[in-house]
């Protein structure tokens, strides 16, 4: 009986069209910025962050620069992973070039320039769609990976193609290196992520929002009614490439501290990041959130059921996650396409109207 618009009244245009028009859903929103900025930082130790929360934070921010381009704007990208590591290069080489300047602007900058490359292979998508533009960043992902492979100039000449963080703090506490404290790698991957869903979803539910839309669903027909494709789907491509560069530079920097680019943005990085946003829900911020918890939480409830608690092999529990991951993307295909999102969202509106049928 609480959930409900009964007595939410709506006096100003602003008010009326807010992200959460229902009183108890901002209330619940607020809720969970106060425990994810004001309690866990304070609670976290070494495990949760390293083993959940950061790489939930960072793969969601992924997740979201992903469901942009693949869920709202409906073209498909499998060089997720190449684009990563196209952020984690550049915060590299910034970090290397200029120590004194802040990570938090390396990592911003880093997120611009993997814009600028992830919308020149946006290109192809001018004149193809569908299973070709898909190879097309495909071939994106494998020629990424070679070239930060091959020219030593991104790897500052390491004897062993490894790029290492260096130590980098803010506010005078580390964020990157070893030394890093668990709250402090868990706040700024948090931030981010905070900016992240917010102009993700003000982007979404705006203007350009409703031209990837249209786009989308009949990109004769939006440019019809006067949406430019050009810039409908190259913004698309460059807002994702953003998101994801920022994504990449956190993996790097704050979470690993040390990549190979083969190992740490190899294909199966881009296919995790694809599988989040189809278990989660394509075309949903939310979704983007919820499928990037599920697929960081898979593993570590499997590894402690399966061989913590019943003592099975590391490499059989590996294999099953393998096997529940593609039964459970064969299965949100056909039976709920919109993912975890949707089911969110019929489970709020039963919310709303019980205990009555209708």
């Amino acid at each position: 009986m609480f959930y409900r618009e009964s007595g939410d009244f709506s006096e100003t245009y602003p008010a009326d069209s807010q992200t959460f028009p229902i009183k108890f859903d901002r209330y619940r929103y607020y809720a969970v910025l106060v425990v994810a900025f004001l309690i866990i930082p304070f609670i976290v130790n070494d495990y949760w962050a390293n083993a959940i929360l950061v790489p939930f934070l960072i793969y969601a921010i992924a997740a979201i620069g992903l469901n942009i381009l693949v869920g709202y704007c409906g073209q498909v990208s499998l060089g997720t992973g190449g684009f990563m590591a196209v952020g984690a290069y550049a915060c590299y080489k910034l970090m290397t070039a200029f120590p004194d300047v802040s990570i938090m602007f390396h990592i911003f900058i880093s997120g611009g320039i993997t814009a600028a490359v992830v919308t020149l292979f946006g290109l192809p998508s001018l004149r193809i769609k569908g299973f070709y533009l898909a190879v097309a960043t495909l071939a994106a992902q494998f020629f990424l990976v070679w070239l930060f492979n091959r020219v030593a100039w991104f790897y500052n000449y390491s004897a062993s193609g490894q790029i290492n963080a260096p130590d980098r703090a803010v506010f005078g506490h580390l964020v990157t290196g070893p030394n890093t404290d668990a709250w402090a790698k868990y706040m700024i991957c948090l931030v981010f992520l905070t900016f992240a869903g917010i102009v993700a979803r003000n982007l979404t539910r705006g203007s350009l929002g409703r031209k990837w839309s249209a786009i989308r669903d009949m990109d004769i027909a939006a440019e019809i009614i006067g949406v430019n494709p050009l810039s409908a789907k190259l913004s698309a491509f460059a807002i994702s490439g953003f998101f994801i560069g920022i994504s990449g530079a956190l993996f790097f920097s704050v979470y690993l501290g040390a990549v190979e680019v083969g190992e740490a943005f190899g294909i199966q990085k881009s296919f995790l990041v694809l599988f989040m946003i189809i278990i989660g829900g394509l075309g949903s911020v939310f979704g983007s959130f919820a499928g990037a918890a599920f697929m960081v939480l898979l593993p570590v409830l499997l590894k402690n059921v399966l061989v913590g608690g019943l003592g099975w092999d590391t490499a059989l529990a590996a294999h099953l996650e393998f096997i529940i991951v593609g039964a459970l993307i064969i299965v949100f295909l056909i039976a709920e396409p919109h993912g975890l999102a949707q089911l969110w969202r019929v489970a709020k509106e039963k919310l709303r109207l019980w205990p009555f049928p209708h």
